[in-house]
């Protein structure tokens, strides 16, 4: 197992007593890039009880002191790897001098819970706490992207507690449910065609029942739409970008979200793109602007 880059290089700095206490992550790759570091990395989790990997892009700012963190979550059938190959982000967080995480959206390996379809079980683990078995044993994401990771990563790079999220589908969900289930950790929040309203449709409710149970109560706590509702503590100005030739838009529900926001009076900016559908195409042509609206809190 290797040090990350710049742990190694505080490591020669500082000699061995810095290192003392901590765990080492492995160190997969790590590639220059717009100046700055795009590293893959794997560590041992307690959230979800077995190896995790993670993109985490730095930019050349993170060689002298702690920079913000804008954590990115994908979609489904995706891993760490789709968004940090296939957005060009790194080009807008270099430019803006933030870190970029790349969580995975699962547990995976031998031993974790799976399902034959695309849509359940590893790659679709939704960024909840699965309450029910077989899932429970392993697929708590949300301790994993909200809690676990981040201490991580500020603890091993040049990363600071200063954080926004954004993401797209399955992950749009996450950033928007993450961000509003802690209110105070997190300082801008975003997301492309996420689904606003998992508890509505057939993606949500299959998944949600398997991780949560047949009672639709318990989703509420995961349901984008029903915590705008019931937000008091802090309301994050959200911006959501949707494309209306999506042919997932059924399954997203922007209009539920737009709905909910108008009656709580919760600041959201969504923008209906036309002729865009859901794929990375969409993201990249205003992949910009999401930097832009981050830029602001952070």
């Amino acid at each position: 197992d290797a040090l990350p880059i710049l742990a190694a290089d505080r490591l020669r700095r500082d000699g061995p007593n810095w290192a003392k206490g901590r765990t080492i992550m492995k160190t997969i790759s790590e590639n220059r890039c717009f100046g700055g570091v795009q590293g893959v990395y794997s560590h041992a989790s307690q959230a979800t009880g077995g190896d995790m990997t993670f993109g985490l892009f730095l930019p050349e700012e993170a060689e002298t002191g702690a920079v913000p963190v804008i954590w990115y979550l994908s979609g489904l059938t995706c891993t760490h790897e789709n968004a940090m190959t296939k957005a060009g982000a790194q080009r807008w967080a270099a430019e803006m001098g933030v870190a970029l995480v790349f969580p995975d959206t699962s547990p995976r390996g031998e031993g974790v819970a799976n399902d034959a379809a695309y849509d359940l079980g590893q790659g679709a683990g939704f960024y909840v706490n699965a309450t029910q078995a077989p899932w429970a044993a392993h697929y708590r994401m949300q301790d994993y992207v909200a809690v676990e990771l981040p201490n991580w990563i500020e603890q091993h790079f040049a990363a600071s507690d200063s954080r926004g999220i954004f993401g797209h589908s399955m992950g749009g969900h996450g950033a928007l449910v993450t961000a509003l289930r802690h209110p105070g950790r997190y300082r801008s929040v975003s997301a492309f065609a996420p689904i606003a309203a998992p508890s509505q449709v057939p993606w949500g409710q299959k998944a949600l029942t398997a991780y949560l149970g047949a009672d639709p109560q318990a989703w509420r706590a995961w349901d984008t739409a029903e915590l705008v509702a019931t937000a008091r503590q802090e309301k994050l100005h959200l911006l959501v970008d949707q494309g209306d030739a999506d042919e997932f838009l059924a399954q997203l529900c922007p209009e539920q979200l737009q709905a909910a926001c108008e009656a709580a009076g919760h600041p959201l900016t969504l923008r209906m793109q036309p002729g865009h559908d859901h794929s990375y195409y969409f993201i990249a042509t205003f992949l910009g602007d999401h930097f832009d609206h981050h830029a602001k809190y952070l």
